[in-house]
């Protein structure tokens, strides 16, 4: 059975262990110009200290209006990379793998003066409305995700995540609820995240996986199911997704009726089992012993913790002992486990 603890190969990232920080984003005031600063440089660094196999720093947007706010990370000019290259280096120093997720946060982009959408209609009465984009303006957004993906290879990661969840553009793009268009990114629901994901294609390294985050269901009145989404994700992998992050919701202010430890692992399992894919798991999963039961089930291949690492760093070590395992931390804090 494969445990939390075993090593993971996807083309050529090779993790130590399972155990993946999932990205969540930070809302630093001092990141005002996209630039990781020295909170996120702590705070993704202790991470790795504490043994985490994969980091995925947070949500990292192309355009400075594509941000959630204007304290959220980009990566929308060459400046930025070395900024993150110091970043990724630190982590890589401590045995983790990086990856960064690739955004844009359309309708959801909450300090836009204008922001933009594959529709018109305003996300709900709390946010703005949304400038229909152009066919032209779609074809330069896919542009500036090549960019974005080009930038983070220079910036040295080992993998990088499309964010094609939680109501943000590329989910506003496949979701019927939002894409009403005419034009051909109407016609094929699909057809702004594949283009996007074969853009990814061409910058990254043949033996760099790529993976994409997509929500199973949107949990709305006349939301997409699962089937929806097993078919929208087999899509998406004959463009070149090596490997899914399943998630959940995001295209209104409706969640599901119970979000307890491991709601989302089900949907995941489905994914995996349709497509003969890796898929990675998220949500409530700071419990490793369900984290390691549902690696040992082999419903998903990685598990991503969230709130558990922003309750405690060192998660990864700490999940280790409590199934038994050695000390995962850096080894210069080997001392503190020791008999």
């Amino acid at each position: 059975m494969p445990s939390i603890l075993d090593p993971f190969q996807l083309k050529g990232l090779q993790l130590k262990n399972r155990i993946v920080m999932s990205p969540m984003c930070q809302y630093s005031v001092t990141a005002k110009d996209g630039k990781p600063n020295d909170w996120h440089f702590s705070h993704y660094t202790s991470r790795a200290i504490g043994g985490t196999g994969l980091i995925i720093i947070e949500m990292t947007d192309v355009e400075p209006d594509g941000r959630i706010s204007d304290y959220d990370l980009g990566i929308w000019s060459d400046e930025h990379i070395e900024p993150f290259k110091r970043l990724i280096n630190a982590c890589q120093s401590y045995g983790a793998k990086v990856a960064i997720q690739i955004a844009h946060a359309g309708r959801k982009a909450e300090d836009a003066s204008i922001p933009v959408s594959s529709t018109s209609m305003a996300f709900s009465k709390k946010y703005k409305q949304p400038k229909e984009l152009t066919t032209a303006e779609v074809e330069q957004l896919v542009f500036k995700f090549e960019e974005a993906c080009s930038r983070a290879v220079k910036a040295g990661v080992d993998t990088i995540e499309l964010h094609g969840a939680h109501g943000y553009l590329i989910h506003q793009f496949h979701s019927p609820l939002t894409n009403q268009r005419t034009d051909k990114y109407g016609k094929d629901r699909s057809l702004f995240g594949v283009e996007i994901i074969k853009a990814a294609k061409r910058v990254l390294p043949n033996t760099m996986p790529l993976t994409m985050r997509i929500s199973a269901v949107e949990y709305a009145e006349n939301g997409y199911d699962l089937n929806y989404s097993i078919e929208l994700a087999k899509r998406y992998m004959e463009a070149g997704v090596d490997m899914f992050d399943i998630s959940t919701g995001g295209e209104s202010d409706t969640g599901p009726s119970v979000a307890g430890p491991g709601y989302q692992v089900e949907f995941a399992h489905a994914i995996k089992k349709s497509l003969n894919i890796p898929v990675l798991t998220v949500g409530r999963m700071e419990d490793p012993h369900l984290s390691e039961q549902v690696v040992n089930d082999e419903k998903a291949d990685l598990v991503s913790v969230g709130r558990g690492m922003l309750r405690h760093p060192y998660w990864a070590n700490e999940a280790s002992l409590a199934l038994g395992g050695p000390p995962i931390i850096a080894r210069p804090l080997n001392a503190g486990f020791s008999i």
